[in-house]
């Protein structure tokens, strides 16, 4: 009887420690910015990122793996994603159970912040809010490479991301075919369209916006349109946010316009597709009640058609937030353990 009870307690210790080992590890450091230091709106160049270590990273100290780089939207940020905080999603468990489900092979994950003054960086570059192609593009992948067991080679990289985070994807894809491998563009934003006609009433809400302050208390619109700005349009001659808009009163400033429309995906895309066929791998997907995101990924599937240049996309039913957890957990997962070199 007591080498039976010793048995069942010893099977018990190994399914209990399986158990934890099937859970990952996330970590979340602050990373120095060359690349971000002496953004005029003051911005930290100390960054936040999260990093999730899968299982065995623990079990097996001389196993290397490759790294999916994660870029989340306008308004969110690491910790919100990674369940650090309460939010519609957490990364962490989604990566969990796809691991536990067995749709996604062992990969370490990072995502730095990228919620500035504006609430968001448009993972682009100016004066006005640094340079964050770098940031990201070099500095972030360096530090990962240097600290962390990864497979530090373009073939081990993936890069994907959600809303704003999709619109950097194929960005930063389109720009450094030397730094990733594969991408995958979830419901992406700000992939088309031009500077609308305003109406006064919005005009005046903008305009009233002058501090700190007021940006965090201003609605959705109205931070978006200073976002893009600030991203795409830079002034340092234009204080206290240091941009220009595409609009005065109710007419539209071509020459402003034309800044921000230069870097919509769709008017350049055709500029970088000898960078995108360097890439192992292109994916991109939205949901059918995702308004006009929809229709531009869509336009971005056919665009990459007329140049034969294989890709995935899909179509599903779902609007922008409903369904990203499970499309990361059996698409974008899957598609990254198919497509990035794991040894």
């Amino acid at each position: 009887m007591r080498i039976a009870i010793l048995l069942f307690s010893c099977l018990l210790i190994q399914l209990t420690t399986v158990a934890q080992n099937e859970s990952g590890k996330k970590e979340r450091i602050k990373i120095h910015s060359k690349a971000l230091e002496g953004n005029l709106i003051e911005d930290p160049a100390d960054r936040d990122v999260t990093v999730y270590l899968p299982p065995s990273y623990q079990t097996e100290p001389n196993k290397r793996f490759p790294v999916l780089y994660m870029l989340h939207g306008f308004t969110d940020n690491d910790s919100k994603w990674f369940g650090w905080e309460e939010h519609w999603i957490n990364l962490h468990e989604v990566l969990d159970a796809a691991l536990q489900d067995g749709l996604s092979k062992e990969m370490i994950v990072v995502m730095p912040n990228a919620y500035n003054r504006f609430k968001g960086s448009m993972y682009s570059s100016s004066a006005t809010i640094g340079d964050w192609e770098t940031f990201v593009s070099k500095e972030l992948v360096d530090f990962v490479d240097e600290n962390y067991r990864s497979i530090p080679r373009a073939t081990s990289r993936g890069l994907a991301g959600h809303s704003m985070g999709g619109y950097g994807t194929i960005r930063l894809g389109m720009k450094y075919p030397e730094v990733w491998s594969a991408i995958y563009l979830l419901s992406p934003c700000c992939m088309d369209g031009g500077s609308r006609q305003p109406n006064t009433d919005f005009v005046q809400q903008v305009k009233a916006v002058q501090t700190p302050e007021q940006i965090e208390a201003a609605g959705f619109g109205v931070v978006a349109t200073l976002a893009t700005s600030a991203a795409f349009a830079p002034n340092p001659d234009n204080p206290p946010f240091f941009l220009d808009l595409p609009f005065d009163d109710t007419e539209i400033k071509p020459e402003i316009a034309a800044k921000i429309a230069a870097n919509r995906t769709l008017n350049v895309v055709d500029q970088y597709i000898f960078n995108l066929r360097q890439l192992s791998g292109i994916a991109m997907d939205a949901g059918t009640e995702d308004r006009g995101i929809h229709a531009a990924t869509k336009k971005l599937h056919e665009v990459l058609d007329s140049y034969d240049l294989p890709h995935m996309y899909e179509s599903y039913e779902g609007d922008h937030l409903n369904r990203i957890a499970e499309r990361i957990r059996t698409k974008a997962l899957p598609f990254f353990s198919e497509k990035l070199v794991f040894k």
